[in-house]
């Protein structure tokens, strides 16, 4: 089943036509496709901030959307550097000469999601794989992104180890971001595969959803960033890696989330 939202499709647009812009002002812009999930946590938006102040010279615009449409912003020249969660996608990116080279900043895991009643029996799975053919077997409904992000991607991939083509009245392609399919799973009671950080954050705000499966290390979230090999932006793009690689950003990562949540929602991950 299809559901198709117009308004984050005409604020897309919108971000776009922003995004054509090289400078603000005596600014260097740097154009910066990144996930929803690292968006709509927050952490985006302190980690700009913060590079902002060391760098005031440079400008950094944001378009949030799934892995893939980042890629293709990227691959298009709509952007100067992508930060995305799909290594293998990732890995092509850069051989295909789109990219600079990728490099591993910071991880979290994927989760199940649900109604606290589980009727699937998701939380007694022994796998992630084996969570899904659970509620492939009970027809439970279940909200997937449907957006080519990295977690759609993720989770296409557990449908395949579990040898299953998800269809039907029970499964629900949403083609929004992470916020707004756990809005829709919360508001239906179906089950979802998420990132733990942005659950965390919308559990927090009030949202319907008991994690049921997750401490699996098969569902290891890792985040890279991408120079675009021919972006308009490369030189501004190369001092944001630089910035987004140094202690002082990596201290955000991991400390991000700890005074709200008592545990940071990201960690380093880069070696």
């Amino acid at each position: 089943m299809k559901w198709r939202g117009v308004s984050r499709t005409l604020a897309l647009l919108a971000v776009l036509v922003g995004l054509g812009c090289s400078s603000d002002g005596s600014r260097q812009v740097v154009r910066l496709a990144t996930t929803t999930s690292v968006y709509d946590t927050g952490l985006m938006d302190t980690l700009v901030a913060a590079f902002s102040r060391a760098h005031p010279d440079h400008s950094v615009r944001v378009v949030a959307v799934g892995t893939g449409q980042a890629l293709a912003l990227g691959e298009r020249g709509d952007a100067d550097v992508v930060l995305v969660h799909a290594p293998e996608r990732e890995d092509r990116f850069v051989a295909d000469g789109h990219g600079l080279r990728r490099t591993t900043l910071m991880r979290n895991d994927f989760v199940i999601a649900g109604p606290e009643s589980d009727p699937a029996g998701v939380s007694q799975a022994v796998d992630g794989a084996v969570a899904l053919s659970r509620v492939w077997s009970a027809k439970a409904d279940f909200a997937s992104r449907g957006d080519d992000s990295g977690t759609h991607i993720r989770e296409r991939a557990l449908w395949s180890e579990a040898g299953l083509a998800p269809e039907g009245d029970w499964y629900h392609e949403i083609g929004q971001g992470m916020g707004a399919t756990l809005l829709f799973a919360a508001e239906t009671g179906a089950y979802v595969l998420t990132d733990r950080a942005t659950l965390t954050v919308l559990r927090r705000n009030g949202i319907q959803l008991a994690e049921l499966y997750g401490g699996d290390p098969g569902l290891d979230n890792r985040y890279s960033l991408i120079p675009v090999t021919d972006a308009r932006g490369l030189a501004g793009a190369l001092v944001f890696e630089a910035w987004m690689t140094s202690e002082q950003a990596l201290a955000i990562v991991e400390e991000f989330g700890r005074s709200e949540f008592g545990v940071p929602l990201f960690e380093s991950a880069f070696e």
